[in-house]
Order: C-alpha cells, then structure tokens, then sequence
C-alpha cells in the first residue's frame, strides 16, 4: 500500500495507547510512559492545537485528563487535514512523557553535566555570552535556531541579536530543508512562499510529484489527493523520483531519473513547449521576462567561498536558442527518462484543458542547484500560464511545523529581517523604529549562514553558540568536522531541548525547554497559514519555552527594556508588535484574537479575508485590478523566466565509489528521530536506521538482505543493516539511507557542497562504496 489507511492509522493509535513503559535496546531511547486508564477516561476534554511534526500543519484535537494530554484524534474543522491525521500525529502527545525528558538545566562542570538550578543556568549562559563579546567581539556570538521554533521564538531570537547586542549571526536548521525554495521565489517572483495553498488539490487534474516522496513524508495532502483521483475521472499522479518508493506505487505513471539530472528534464519539458506551440502567448507576452545569471558558480566547498548571481536582461528567442540543447533524445540519455516520457510530461503540462500542480520538497531542495531548480519548474508553469490560479501552480512544501512562519516570515536567518533584508537601509530603519533601536544598532552585513557558522565556529572566529530546538550533530554534512569543532577548546555550547541528544552530548550547558502545548505560541504552515495554539498542560520540572529563556537571558545581558512583556501576556504582546512588520496587503497578518477563534489563518488577511491565490487580481488585493495578474515582488511587475542549464555535481561516483548516496526519511521517525523514537509504536515500527540496496546490485556483491555491510566515503565510514526489496527500491548504482538513527551517523559520509545562492547543502548526492563485512 502506498499509504496507511485511517482506519489502520487509528489501530495503531489504540494498540499504542495500551502500551506500557519500556526501555528500549539501543542507547538513550527511553520510551513514553503512557497510561491507558487515562486514555479511556469519559472526562476528557478536547482542546484543538496544530501538529507539531511536519510542515503541513495538520490541525489536531489533543485530549487532556488528569493534568496530562491523553488522546489525539484530528481536527474535522481544520481545512488543512479535515479530521485526518498521520501516524506521527495520532502518537504525537507521547513525545511529551518520555522517561529521560529533560526537567532540570545542566552545567559541565569538571567534564561532567551536574544539574543545576536553571536560574543559575541562566546566569551562566548570560555571563559567558557577555564575557565572549568582550573578548572577542559581538561576532564571536551566535545563536542556531529551528523550523520548530514558534513564530515567537524566532522573533525574540532575532531582535535580542540584531536589534539588541548587533550580530546577524542567526541562523536556523530551516537553512537545511528549504532554503532554496525561497531563493526560488525571490529570484522569480521577487517574493517569498507560494502563491496557492492546499485547496489547489481539490481542483487539479494533474499532480506532478519532482523527487517527492509525499506518501510518506506528507501523508496526509498525499491522502488528499488520492481521494481527489478517487472522485474525479482522469485526474493523473505522476512521480518523477530518483528511487521507487510507496508513492511511486501509488502513482499512475512513476519515471525514474538519474540524480541531479532533473534540471535537464526540466528544460526539455520547456523545449517541448516551444516546440508544440503549447506556450500560454498572451500570458507571456503581459506577466514574463526573461533572464539570464552566472553559470559555473561552484559548490561552496571552501571556506571562504563567495557568490553573487547577476541577473541579465534576455528575451524569448535568446531563451529558445538556449533549448535547442535540451531535446528529449539528449536528455534522455543523460537522465535516464526515456525521450517518450518527456514529451508525455510536457504535454499534461501543455494541455490548456488540463489543471497542473506540482509539488516538491527536499528532492529539489537539497540540491547544489537548488535555486536553479526551483526556477526552472516555475518556468514551467508561467509558459503555459497554470500559476496562481485554483488547480493551477508550483508548490514547495516543508518539513518543519514553521520553517515558514518563523524562519521565512520572521527571518531568522543571517541576512533576513521580519520584513526585508539587513542589506537595505530602508528595512533596518523599519526595524529599528519597531524596535525602538538606533538603526546603527543592526548590521547592514551578513555575517554566516549555516554551513558557514559551524565552519566558524570550527575555526574560532565564533567561541559562543545557543542552539535550540534541533540536533546539528546529527544533521550537518560533513559531520566530524563539525562535531569536533564544537568540543575545541575555548568553544561554548549552550543548548536548547526537551531530550538528550548527540548535539547535547557536547554541551557546556542544558537548558530543558517546555514542548508545544506545554506552552503558547504560533506555528506557520507551508501554505502561508498561521496557527496559534494555547498551553494545554504544565511544563515538567524547571522547563520553560525558548521564548522566555531568551528573555531572561536577554534581561541579564542588559536588554530587558526591549522585552518589557509580563509574563502572562507576552505572546499576545510579541504577536501584535511583530504585525507592525506586515502591515500591508501584500503579508497582512491576522490579529491575535482572530487567531485564537479560528484554525489558521491564511496571509495576507485583508479585510477579514484570507488571500488564497496571491498575484490573481480576482484574489488577491495587492494585485492590481487593471490586468488578470500583477507579479508585484519584482519592479517590473512580471514574473521571471530564468535561463538555467545543467550543470553535475562536485561528487559523482567513479571506480573507487562506485554508488550514488541519497539520505532522507521515513513515515514514522521526524528528522533526527529525537522524538519519535521514544513513542513505541513508532520506535518499533523501525528501530533502526539501515541502507536500501537494488536487488541486481546486492547480487552482484553477494549481500543477502539483512546482512551488514559497511558504506565507504572519502569522508567516513559506517556499518549499517541492508534492506533488498524493502519500501524504497533505490536504483541500480544508488543507495539510500534513512537519517533518524543517532547511533548511525550518516551524515559523517556526506558532503557540505551547497546551492552558491542559496547555501543549501545537497544531501541527495555524494560518491560511496559498498563493501561486504
């Protein structure tokens, strides 16, 4: 089956309501305590929250009874889910019980983390913080956010270092997972996020799925549009992947490609265009120009590398004379997708009668050429004109619960601002009057972003680190460089967290953190929607949100006047000055009272009214009225045809490696499995981490599923379980391996090459070997 039915995800809910406590056989997994009594209690009462897995936003009903969350079912009036949920949110409260959840700060002291009163915690990590701006400047301090960051959090992280003591060394694991969809946006429609929302799949015929594996990494939309296939004759799924997997099954039509080569695949498909006279003229002709960048821009790899693109007036004959060296036939054999297939792609896309989404996620994102790719699938919707439109659009989703809301709408990332960039005067004035600031105060400069903070602080030009809410000792490339960075001498790790973690093995000091509903906060959704939720429960023992821990730090380190907030209001008070940011209808925000009474809520909310298709001038009020759309991010109000070619990786294999190396996820565990894998059911599910292999290539090596082989790169080893003919099929010469596992560290083989736009690493393609133990 490609996805696991509601009524089996509900089985598995109440199989795993019943289970008891129980310590798992790998290291520091601890499962959930849960209590089955409380589950059957009649006095439970529902209160709705977003999930906290994933970035779909999926609304749930949490059950509270006894002081605990002690149900879940899903949220009917949410029109994200419509009362259906995955498997990780029917099990989602159980990631708050887990028996080693962190309840109490850690210093290391003597080499040894001692519990300590999180008051004196706090004070420590002001005074250290203080004593390296000292020592070493205000750059020498940074702090390493999340996607799971509320929109509060990332909010009071930003202003405490920007407006406060004056570093842009913020940064967010978001970097990671979808960085490049907003250099997509920006260098196409000058504007970040997409113009739909998930309502698209209720109209389209067509969904083409770019290296998206959605049956299991957004099971829930996936299961929208099955049901979608189901009630509608003709309506098509097509997966164009790089290995087989469920979706693959589930999909009408699966073409599999060589990887990196989806960028060739794409301007075939506009070659296509051309050539079939498919193109939508009178939209080109009104909302289209055309451009041309810098091309060999390189992959990162060195520690002082620099890039900026350029962009270049061209026109439609220069950008068909660029096609011409994109046929099907030569992209075929570059790819691996036959000629037959291209043209089958281009034609649903050309079909005027026909309505496209396309949707993507890490597949695309992840990628050397990340910005590249996502232009060249917006090429190919604004040719034929299916944009912004119901039924109709290119769609990047997320994997965190507000890699949107916070890290994209907030901007916690080194160059960003809650509205702009450090680089323009005009957004720091904007923020320094907010904030109530000197606008010397923020620096018109980015300093690092991610790869290049950790390379940073590897080298000592950063000695100060707060990271919160993710694990980048499990989640950088190239991870040994980094991991051994952080424990050098003269380095300070704060960390943020709720459990013990590889990232909280090397920290000087533990902050415990209050989970989800263990407080208030917002959450924004891969669809522009904002979610509040309230506390539903108490934090355990002197965990508190990450929000106040950077308040009460912030008030030691001589900041407190720019967090004049009770406690009891501060996330009403923090919401309402963050607005000021968006106050226009281009990213109008909902009121805070608004978005306790509903949901989410879609922006920009204008007039009461959510803007479900932005630069549609029939829905859109920032659009103008005097054409059917207005492309309003860019000065010339038309969208941005880019002219990107193929280029390959920094890393192929070759005869000492022979085998591609792709890593991703799995249904059951979330990203570095923190959470997850102390929820029995899931844990269970799959307790370990392994490396799929092609059937025809563990027979030519002589390895029987099950055995252990051992996965060589010219950055590390690993000795790991193989799967043949498991869920996912990689293809012949390509393994695949899940990154959930913290007892196998995949990532000490991968590459920290990334997108030079972007900074997104790739972490889909790196060169590998496979040896029989």
């Amino acid at each position: 089956m490609a996805v696991i039915s509601r009524r089996e995800f509900i089985r598995m809910a109440a199989v795993s309501s019943a289970t008891t406590a129980a310590v798992s056989i790998f290291p520091r997994i601890v499962f959930a305590e849960w209590d089955a009594s409380n589950s059957e209690s009649t006095d439970i009462h529902w209160k709705k929250t977003p999930c906290r897995f994933c970035g779909v936003g999926c609304g749930l009903l949490v059950g509270l009874a006894g002081g605990r969350a002690v149900a879940v079912k899903g949220d009917p009036s949410s029109q994200v889910n419509k009362g259906l949920c995955c498997v990780k949110g029917y099990h989602s409260v159980q990631a708050l019980y887990g028996k080693d959840r962190l309840k109490k700060a850690m210093v290391r002291k003597n080499g040894k983390l001692v519990e300590t009163p999180i008051q004196e915690a706090l004070d420590l990590v002001a005074a250290k913080m203080q004593e390296t701006i000292k020592t070493h400047g205000k750059d020498s301090v940074a702090i390493y956010g999340s996607g799971q960051w509320t929109i509060p959090d990332g909010y009071v992280a930003s202003k405490f270092l920007k407006g406060g003591i004056g570093t842009n060394n913020l940064e967010a694991n978001a970097r990671l997972c979808m960085a490049s969809a907003v250099t997509g946006f920006l260098t196409s429609f000058g504007l970040d996020e997409p113009m739909g929302c998930y309502e698209d799949i209720d109209y389209a015929d067509v969904f083409i799925l770019w290296g998206n594996n959605m049956a299991e990494m957004h099971p829930v939309l996936f299961s929208r549009i099955l049901d979608r296939r189901m009630k509608k004759k003709n309506v098509l799924i097509i997966d164009l992947a790089t290995r087989t997997t469920r979706t693959s099954h589930a999909a009408d039509k699966s073409m599999l490609f060589n990887p990196q080569t989806d960028l060739a695949i794409a301007n075939a498909i506009c070659h296509e265009l051309v050539k079939n006279n498919w193109v939508n003229w009178e939209f080109v002709k009104k909302h289209v120009s055309f451009k041309t960048g810098k091309t060999n821009i390189g992959y990162g790899l060195e520690d002082d590398f620099k890039f900026k693109d350029e962009a270049q007036s061209a026109n439609f004959d220069v950008f068909k004379e660029f096609l011409k060296d994109y046929t099907p036939e030569k992209v075929e054999k570059l790819s691996g997708v036959s000629a037959n297939d291209i043209r089958f792609l281009s034609a649903l896309y050309g079909d005027p009668n026909r309505k496209v989404v396309s949707y993507w996620c890490m597949g695309m994102n992840q990628h050397t050429r990340g910005t590249w790719i996502n232009n060249l699938v917006y090429n190919i919707h604004l040719l034929v004109g299916k944009i912004s439109k119901p039924g109709n659009g290119p769609f990047s989703l997320t994997g965190q619960p507000s890699a949107c809301g916070t890290v994209r709408e907030v901007g916690t990332l080194t160059h960003k601002l809650p509205h702009g960039v450090v680089m323009k005067e005009e957004h720091r004035k904007m923020a320094a009057k907010i904030w109530n600031v000197p606008v010397e105060n923020i620096p018109a400069k980015p300093t690092h972003h991610t790869v290049s903070m950790f390379r940073a602080l590897d080298r000592g030009e950063i000695r100060f680190m707060w990271v919160q809410v993710t694990n980048p000792m499990v989640t950088m490339p190239k991870l040994k460089r980094y991991r051994e960075g952080a424990k050098k001498e003269g380095r300070f790790l704060v960390v943020s967290d709720v459990y013990p973690t590889p990232t909280t093995d090397v920290a000087d000091v533990i902050l415990p953190s209050a989970m989800w509903i263990e407080r208030e906060g917002m959450f924004g959704n891969s669809e522009r929607r904002t979610q509040h939720f309230d506390q539903l429960v108490d934090p355990p023992g002197d965990a508190m949100s990450d929000t106040w821990q950077i308040i009460e730090v912030a008030k030691r380190t001589g900041y407190g006047d720019l967090f004049p907030w009770k406690y009891e209001d501060h996330i009403r008070e923090i919401w309402e000055e963050y607005r000021q940011f968006h106050n226009s209808p281009k990213h109008a925000m909902a009121p805070y009272e608004e978005l306790r009474k509903a949901p989410g809520i879609i922006w920009p909310f204008v007039n009461g009214r959510s803007t479900q298709w932005r630069y549609n001038s029939v829905y859109d009020p920032a659009a103008s009225k005097d054409a059917e759309f207005d492309f309003y991010g860019k000065p010339d109000h038309r969208a941005w045809i880019w002219l990107r070619p193929y280029e390959a990786p920094p890393e192929m294999p070759d005869s000492d490696y022979p085998f591609w190396l792709n890593t991703g996820r799995v249904v059951e565990h979330w990203h570095t499995g923190s959470m997850t894998r102390r929820i029995p059911t899931l844990h269970r599910a799959v307790p370990s981490s392994y490396v799929e292999i092609n059937p025809h290539d563990a027979k030519r090596l002589h390895i029987r599923n099950g055995e252990t082989v051992q996965l060589v790169s010219r950055r590390g080893s690993l000795k790991i379980r193989a799967v043949i003919d498991g869920r996912g099929q990689p293809t012949v010469g390509q393994v695949f391996v899940p990154f959930f596992d913290e007892s196998l560290l995949i990532n000490e083989l991968t590459l920290d090459a990334y997108c030079p736009i972007s900074k997104q690493p790739d972490y889909k393609k790196c060169a590998v070997r496979v040896e029989k133990v």
